[in-house]
């Protein structure tokens, strides 16, 4: 269930710049525990704040994570993460 505080959209990172959001492989990463988690931003400025200006994206409604759930299984959301600069797209 979504809480609803949530966004109404979310930009969610992705492998690469596509032109058809429907080509689009959304990055998918596992806790320390091993659930499996989609990180989602809720603004544009703040993805890129937190995974850096390279970091290829798509916005979605906020209703279409459960549609996202079949195609690319997780098990969280995890909103607004900062992700060490190490390890962000370059």
């Amino acid at each position: 269930m979504i809480p609803s505080d949530f966004p109404p959209v979310l930009y969610v990172p992705c492998h690469e710049r596509v032109s058809d959001p429907s080509d689009a492989r959304v990055l998918l990463g596992s806790t320390r525990d091993g659930r499996s988690s989609l990180l989602a931003y809720s603004a544009l400025d703040r993805l890129r704040t937190c995974m850096g200006g390279n970091q290829p994206w798509i916005v979605i409604p906020t209703s279409y994570l459960s549609s996202l759930k079949v195609v690319a299984p997780f098990e969280l959301v995890l909103l607004d993460v900062v992700v060490p600069e190490r390890a962000r797209a370059s």
